[in-house]
């Protein structure tokens, strides 16, 4: 079933009751949509911009913080509507002149906010005639960032209306009330996939956890570097930092580095703060060796050592280096060409997908691009995979990244068949149009529950899916595992909270039946779903011009 509409082309936009509904409430008030990554925020705006324009005319403005965003936006736009002025605004690609007499003669303007802001400022351009303003990644609008100002001028006008997207509006309804009140935004809608209009569209998705060992070899390894990390913490307990830390963390290490880094900035002189800063950049670099011997392999490691060897070398470099476990440890990972066991399981789970369905398109996500390497160059050893890298655009040393350029041409290889594995590093979490994938596989679990879903969600959006997370037994791969899957449920009681609390705030729209139940969610969605697929038709269907379709005047 599609929704119609006179400025939505036919069959462009599927009906799901919660888009509906919540373009529903955004023509109402100006209004921040929470939804998760892959549930459509984009649909939803164009459904409020196609019948913004149908009822009030003027123009409508679609904000994205990054050029691909804005790029992404503009084609998703155009695939969407029926409206032929659609133009395009970025800084390199429009000059200020140009911008002027385009802004004119465009209906739906979609632009980075910075040139908007700059254009606003220089009075190039007004928003007196803007009938709506979309920004996407919502969040952002606090501080200084140019959302905020571009908002401020939009409050001036008249009978405005906004629209605000986001996967991440932070954890407490004081920094969410922020971005509201930055944007004059009066109302939230908050959705997580466990909403009752969510549910019956999302598709079943496999979750497998493999376990593997540790080879003996990065067992010794890191014990080794163990006895480093232990030295310099114990260093810096000495010298003062770390005081009632009985288990140091990495974001206490970081901590360290900040504290001394603003001491010595202030101008206190004090030796000890070199030495603190040393001893902690020690550790950081023997807790990087030993995650790389445990989660990713002697390969990694081994290049690891080997650009701390070939490149400036600060003084923690050099002493690091220069210790007696760290020089057993590199010479241990040199006399081996044992690999990690994730390397070879990656390559068994995508072999057995591809046999099972030999038109598979998937993903494996890899933290390190060293990794993202070996996994590429093993899977090309495997008759009919086709993988490529995908990496970011920033290159280290001799590891040259990708531009967006390049990142596009893959993502269109990707949808057209010739490549049918990417092998990504973060890049391809967020903020690029990838397409729907057969398996998601995490080479390691990450600790960050919005990245876990964001990987997670690239997969079972319109089909069933699968993802299978490759942990290493006994290591931090296994608390990241842990840490994540604690902090999304932490995630979606929060979410339901903050439902609550901003009600007493600020209007807060409601999914369909309950909402998030927190005990066995996983059950709660498929009781959901049976009950969709069991429940007979209670009213008589709405009368329609064609079967199968919703008319969008129903808003």
């Amino acid at each position: 079933m599609f929704v119609t509409h006179e400025l939505l082309r036919r069959g462009a936009v599927e009906e799901r009751a919660y888009q509906v509904n919540i373009a529903r409430a955004c023509l109402e008030r100006s209004t921040l949509v929470v939804l998760p990554t892959g549930m459509g925020k984009t649909v939803i705006a164009a459904m409020v911009v196609a019948e913004v324009l149908r009822r009030k005319g003027g123009k409508v403005l679609f904000l994205a913080p990054t050029k691909p965003l804005v790029e992404q936006h503009a084609t998703s736009l155009r695939e969407m509507l029926i409206v032929e002025r659609i133009e395009l605004f970025t800084g390199e690609a429009t000059a200020p002149e140009e911008r002027e007499l385009m802004w004119r003669e465009n209906k739906i303007v979609v632009s980075t906010p910075q040139v908007i802001r700059n254009d606003l400022r220089s009075e190039r351009i007004g928003l007196d005639d803007v009938s709506l303003i979309v920004f996407d990644e919502a969040h952002r609008a606090v501080g200084e960032y140019a959302y905020v100002d571009v908002a401020a001028a939009y409050k001036e006008v008249p009978g405005r209306l906004v629209l605000g997207m986001t996967a991440s509006p932070g954890a407490s309804a004081e920094k969410i009330l922020e971005v509201c009140g930055n944007l004059g935004i009066t109302a939230v809608e908050i959705r997580t996939e466990y909403d009752a209009d969510v549910v019956p569209y999302q598709h079943a998705l496999a979750f497998e956890r493999v376990e593997v060992d540790a080879p003996d070899v990065s067992k010794e390894i890191r014990g080794l570097l163990a006895t480093v990390y232990e030295e310099q913490v114990g260093r810096l307990k000495k010298l003062g930092f770390l005081a009632g830390k009985p288990k140091v963390t990495l974001k206490d290490l970081l901590a360290v580095g900040d504290e001394a880094r603003r001491k010595l900035d202030s101008g206190v002189k004090d030796g000890r703060l070199y030495g603190a800063m040393t001893a902690q950049a020690i550790a950081m670099k023997a807790n990087h060796a030993i995650e790389l011997a445990e989660t990713q392999g002697l390969g990694s490691l081994r290049s690891y050592f080997e650009k701390m060897e070939t490149e400036t070398k600060s003084k923690a470099d050099v002493q690091f280096l220069k210790h007696a476990k760290v020089q057993e440890a590199m010479k241990l990972a040199r006399a081996t060409d044992v690999e990690h066991p994730k390397l070879a399981k990656t390559a068994w789970v995508v072999r057995e997908q591809f046999m099972e369905k030999p038109d598979s398109k998937i993903i494996v996500f890899a933290h390190y691009r060293d990794t993202a390497d070996r996994v590429t160059q093993a899977l090309e050893r495997i008759p009919g995979v086709r993988p490529m890298r995908f990496v970011g655009q920033a290159s280290r040393g001799e590891d040259i990244g990708l531009s967006q350029k390049e990142q596009v041409e893959i993502l269109e290889r990707f949808r057209a068949g010739d490549v049918n594995v990417i092998v990504a590093t973060s890049i391809g979490e967020e903020g690029l149009d990838i397409p729907q994938v057969d398996l998601v596989v995490f080479y390691e679990p990450v600790p960050s529950e919005i990245r876990t879903i964001q990987r997670r969600g690239r997969t079972g959006r319109s089909a069933a899916g699968r993802v299978v997370m490759l942990v290493t037994k006994d290591t931090r791969d296994e608390a990241y595992f842990y840490s994540a899957r604690r902090k999304e449920r932490k995630m979606h009681v929060e979410l339901d909270r903050l439902r609550r609390e901003l009600k007493q705030k600020i209007f807060v729209g409601e999914p369909g039946g309950e909402t998030f139940v927190t005990a066995a969610p996983e059950a709660r969605i498929e009781a959901l779903r049976q009950e969709a697929r069991e429940e007979p038709p209670s009213t008589p269907p709405r009368s329609r011009e064609k079967k199968g379709q919703t008319k969008f005047e129903d808003f």
